[in-house]
């Protein structure tokens, strides 16, 4: 049996193919909503992420979410996703993802509570181009 070559599908949004502009305009949209999220958990405070065991598994999963998307962004478009912020997040991701027996829970609250602010406070400025 011979396989055809078929064309690659390119991303559809509804009857028009997706421009890379829409892409990252989702993504950051996708990426803003997600570190709101974040803020409102750590806006629960430290005593309740160190006695609820769900806060720190739910900061790892966002750590996950927030660095794939910065990711994403940063191979769509170098040179408007050059921030360092970007590549941290990218960083911290696969630390997390990889070696999540390693995961410190003091570095995690610093990511939720100081790293995801500012990189919240860059997706802003950017959006707002």
């Amino acid at each position: 049996m011979t396989r055809s070559r078929a064309r690659p599908r390119r991303a559809r949004f509804g009857d028009r193919p997706v421009r890379p502009d829409d892409r990252i305009d989702r993504w950051l949209s996708d990426l803003a909503a997600t570190l709101d999220d974040a803020a409102a958990l750590a806006a629960r405070g430290r005593e309740a992420f160190d006695h609820d065991a769900a806060l720190p598994l739910a900061f790892e999963a966002l750590s996950n979410r927030v660095g794939e998307l910065a990711k994403r962004l940063a191979n769509a478009d170098p040179a408007r996703f050059d921030d360092p912020l970007w590549s941290q997040a990218a960083r911290n991701r696969d630390f997390v993802v990889h070696h999540y027996d390693r995961v410190d829970a003091a570095a995690l609250w610093v990511t939720a509570t100081r790293s995801f602010p500012e990189l919240r406070e860059l997706v802003h400025r950017l959006s707002d181009r």
